[in-house]
């Protein structure tokens, strides 16, 4: 579906990513309305881009619930709101598990039951989900985003089978290492030895051809990761063997640190 004339919902605005996807969707005529936790953010985001915004904390049900009723009409949900959630799963309270699996994988399914029937009785509609390409493959110290991941994948292409025949498109976008912006990007850590970025432009024209062209799934990844992914699908011990045969590398540890306030 084109984006141009349709009300698009935006969450994590406020992210470096989400900044870029509200501006590419603004460019491509979306009637955009941007929500995250940061009301003074997202009114400077909303008016730089001529956008609308709501401020909801995706971890609590009744803001999810709340936001969809303000939001009613929505044509197209882009789902890109996420914690990093990386580090020892022992090191997290109870709080922090249930905080890092709502607002990564509960509040996109609870936005797609709220805002999917008005969809599905209008017969278009389109529910698009930023993912991670640590949906296909298991890395270290990221239990959690990983956990989140991974359930998005399967979520995203089982209601993808679901609302077929309703004319709703579901979409799943898989971004590596993003430079520039990002929650990568803020840890200031370097990249694992071998890897290579993609910026969030690249992020955002990804979002934008699912929704238009109403693709699947789309992986945004160097061609290296996307194959080393596509053997952790099929090969999971195979593809950890492999980790496990390069140097010593501490940046996963440094990514955590950097990260260890966002929980």
């Amino acid at each position: 579906m084109n984006i141009a004339g349709e009300t698009v919902l935006l969450t994590g605005a406020t992210g470096g990513i989400g900044r870029v996807l509200a501006e590419r969707l603004t460019e491509a005529g979306a009637d955009l309305i941007v929500t995250g936790r940061d009301a003074d953010a997202l009114r400077e985001l909303a008016t730089a881009v001529g956008a609308r915004w709501v401020s909801a904390d995706l971890a609590d049900p009744r803001e999810v619930t709340n936001l969809a009723e303000r939001c009613a009409g929505t044509s197209v949900l882009v789902a890109n709101a996420a914690l990093p959630a990386s580090g020892d799963l022992l090191e997290y309270t109870p709080e922090q598990v249930g905080r890092a699996l709502a607002v990564n994988l509960g509040s996109v399914a609870l936005l797609a039951r709220l805002l999917a029937p008005a969809m599905v009785d209008a017969g278009r509609g389109h529910l698009a989900f930023v993912g991670s390409m640590s949906g296909k493959a298991a890395t270290p110290y990221s239990s959690l985003y990983t956990a989140s991941k991974f359930g998005l994948r399967g979520f995203a292409h089982a209601l993808r089978l679901d609302l077929r025949e309703a004319g709703v498109g579901v979409s799943l976008i898989q971004p590596g290492f993003v430079g520039e912006a990002g929650m990568f990007a803020k840890t200031g850590a370097p990249l694992p030895r071998g890897a290579r970025t993609v910026t969030p432009d690249q992020v955002a024209a990804a979002v934008i051809r699912a929704v238009e062209r109403d693709r699947g799934e789309i992986n945004i990844a160097p061609l290296k990761l996307r194959l080393l992914c596509a053997l952790a699908v099929q090969f999971p011990a195979a593809a950890a063997w492999i980790q496990r045969q390069g140097a010593p590398d501490d940046t996963a540890r440094r990514i955590v640190d950097a990260q260890r306030a966002h929980r």
